[in-house]
């Protein structure tokens, strides 16, 4: 069945999909967002992970401002306040919420199966089986697409090698030897969390030390915020021009950019959760994984700096390894639209609206991040996306000619 035409399908229901359309709609766009609202966040994350980002920091955003995490949880007697982290459980209690207060009707729990360009409008296709007819789509599709798994585990089966966003519920590996493979908070939170489940876990890295944010201060002079502002990427100037300049990010030479991104917050946990880790789970430092094999449980193969090879034996790896945007991946998009999309690498490249080359398709969050730098890979972008993306489809739409008399849609045009 064929729906009436819309201006904009948001294809994600996540902190940028819903952003985005609480700004669309009040802007007068015919707006839908499709999707179940936070489901990344409530089936991908491990229950009792806590959000590494502050709460100030972890705000979806409304154009009025009206809906942040803090008017959820301070009527409601939550923790919110700095130095206090959210259980993901709260949070994604705070997205639905603001779902129904900022996004309301304009929502369609229904999951995206293919989008389409059909002349001068996109198709999109729902697992319905309906097709909604559309002017501009947004691609907020949040990090599950693009999950990193080291190519040494590629020959293994799933049932004892997986990423860390296809868990959960850590409960299933109790009793098991377990190892996860990374440094980050990803690893390290899961790693305290699968023996909290009465797994044995251990950690495996390359580098030669684990690293850990430090505890926040408490009250600092005026003098000590103006030369080390907190921002919602931490503290310090770099960090504040990151998190809070993202269209200045932009302008700066794309290799230049693909560092900050690398570099920027690299493998660290919190603070917090040091104390529930240090002493408790084992940690094998300075190693690379080189293969695996699964005869009777995985035989993991890791090299260490000087070339020597030695031989790990566990029952489940879990790849805490990141995530790699790749337009390729987006299987959502039928061949042409993937095609036609320009990319700096392998992610899109995305005009000051974050428009990719397809006139009308634009990308936010995670894949934007090549372009508007390390704030996309983190809640706090949000409302620059939320708002620039706006500010792009009223200028786009308002000034377009009506689908029956327009050319057939640019597959070809340069980002400005």
């Amino acid at each position: 069945m064929r729906a009436p035409m819309i201006d904009v399908a948001i294809v994600g229901a996540g902190p940028y999909g819903l952003s985005v359309a609480a700004h669309a709609t009040a802007a007068g766009l015919d707006a839908r967002v499709y999707g179940r609202p936070m489901e990344a966040w409530e089936r991908h994350m491990p229950r009792g992970m806590l959000l590494k980002s502050e709460p100030f920091a972890s705000n979806l955003a409304d154009p009025g401002g009206s809906y942040g995490l803090e008017a959820y949880c301070r009527p409601r007697g939550l923790p919110c306040a700095y130095g206090e982290p959210i259980p993901v459980e709260t949070f994604v209690d705070y997205g639905r919420w603001f779902r129904s207060q900022a996004v309301g009707d304009a929502l369609d729990s229904s999951p995206v199966t293919k989008i389409r360009a059909d002349g001068e409008l996109f198709t999109v296709e729902l697992e319905t089986g309906e097709t909604v007819p559309a002017r501009a789509v947004v691609l907020a599709l949040g990090f599950l697409p693009f999950a990193h798994r080291p190519a040494a585990l590629a020959g293994l089966p799933p049932e004892v090698a997986t990423h860390s966003s296809e868990h959960h519920d850590l409960s299933r590996f109790a009793g098991l030897d377990v190892t996860v493979v990374g440094a980050g908070q990803s690893a390290l939170e899961t790693a305290a969390l699968l023996l909290e489940e009465g797994a044995r876990p251990r950690v495996v890295a390359r580098g030669d030390a684990l690293r850990w944010n430090s505890v926040p201060g408490g009250r600092r002079s005026a003098l000590d915020r103006a030369l080390a502002p907190v921002s919602g990427l931490g503290t310090g100037w770099r960090s504040w021009v990151w998190s809070e300049l993202p269209g200045t990010v932009r302008h700066l030479p794309a290799g230049t950019r693909r560092h900050i991104v690398r570099t920027t917050l690299g493998p660290a946990g919190s603070w917090w959760l040091r104390r529930r880790f240090d002493g408790h789970v084992p940690v094998v430092l300075g190693r690379t994984l080189e293969a695996a094999a699964h005869r009777d449980g995985v035989s993991l193969t890791l090299r260490d700096g000087a070339g020597m090879r030695g031989t790990l034996r566990t029952d489940h790896v879990i790849a805490a390894t990141g995530y790699v945007v790749d337009v390729g991946r987006i299987g959502i998009l039928d061949g042409r639209l993937t095609r036609a999309i320009r990319r700096s690498g392998t992610s899109p490249r995305l005009s000051k609206n974050f428009e990719t080359s397809v006139s009308g398709l634009y990308a936010v969050g995670l894949a934007a991040a090549d372009t508007f730098g390390p704030v996309m890979r983190f809640v706090h972008g949000a409302g620059f996306a939320a708002r620039r993306v706006t500010r792009g489809l009223v200028s786009s739409l308002g000034g377009r000619p009506s689908p029956a008399a327009a050319p057939a849609r640019s597959m070809e045009h340069a980002a400005p």
